[in-house]
């Protein structure tokens, strides 16, 4: 008895040393790239290691001074927010009626859907800037979030399909039994039951939307409608060259919120990564 509690004791401890070093191999990055913001800029290009850097807050003081960072931060949040909800609203619908209704071609649409995904959005890129500018919205929030959604629906609708798939067809039918329709069998049961592959395929979205640079540059054409990934271009060239320390300050600041949902949904998001992955 005491050798096998010694066992599970050393079992144990490895599985925290192991986990503790995965930690510290995914944290270091992060933190170093913190630090290069909080260092003066000469301090970043100088050829020469400096082990004991220099604290400093010429970083923190340009944004705040030069740069309307809460600006584009409260953009980047409404419009990646905004398209995911317009992602979601329109691809749960489209995912039960290609994950459950029998058609033809029901296969053949799902397929042209995902292969949309497929496509170089620089191919759509002129065509949609005259399309924004008929409709009086270039430089706006509202037009991001309607990219943003136009870009990521194929994606989120196939990933939900996929969990849908896996939800067993009697749980309709006993609804059916006791007279539910379809609207109320998604909203009351098929929802509820991929809920976690819902909030996975939000957050793909929300990642992919954030992280769009070519449509942002091209829709934005002022700082009213900059998102974080333009922002971060502002700091890369002019008469000063490469603000390295600013560059690595709005990285880390664009990086916290998407951080703190991870965070919060964590259990969902786990347990979303592992529904529709066998199918039978």
């Amino acid at each position: 008895m005491a050798k096998a509690r010694k066992s599970r004791g050393e079992s144990m401890l490895v599985r925290y040393l192991v986990l503790g070093g995965w930690a510290a191999v995914c944290l270091l990055p992060i933190l170093w790239f913190l630090s290069i913001g909080f260092r003066p800029r000469t301090e970043v290009i100088t050829p020469q290691p400096i082990y004991w850097p220099t604290f400093s807050l010429d970083a923190w003081h340009l944004l705040m001074s030069d740069w309307p960072i809460a600006q584009y931060l409260r953009n980047s949040v409404i419009a990646v927010a905004g398209s995911v909800v317009i992602d979601l609203v329109l691809a749960i619908p489209a995912a039960y009626a290609l994950a459950r209704y029998e058609f033809k071609g029901r296969e053949d649409i799902g397929f042209y859907i995902l292969s949309t995904r497929m496509m170089a959005p620089a191919i759509v890129a002129v065509p949609i800037f005259f399309l924004f500018k008929t409709l009086g919205l270039l430089d706006s929030v509202w037009a991001l979030m309607l990219i943003y959604a136009a870009i990521n629906l194929s994606l989120v609708t196939w990933i939900i399909r996929s969990y849908m798939l896996d939800i067993p067809k009697e749980l309709e039918d006993a609804a059916r039994t006791d007279g539910a329709g379809d609207l109320t069998i998604l909203r009351e049961i098929i929802v509820p039951a991929c809920l976690p592959g819902i909030i996975t395929a939000a957050v793909i979205a929300a990642i992919f939307a954030i992280n769009e640079f070519l449509f942002t540059l091209l829709i934005a054409s002022t700082s009213n409608a900059y998102t974080m990934s333009v922002a971060l271009a502002n700091f890369t060239g002019g008469s000063d060259g490469i603000i390295y320390n600013a560059i690595a300050l709005v990285s880390f600041i664009a990086f916290v919120p998407i951080l703190i949902l991870v965070i919060l949904i964590q259990k969902h998001l786990s347990r979303g990564l592992t529904m529709g992955a066998v199918k039978g």
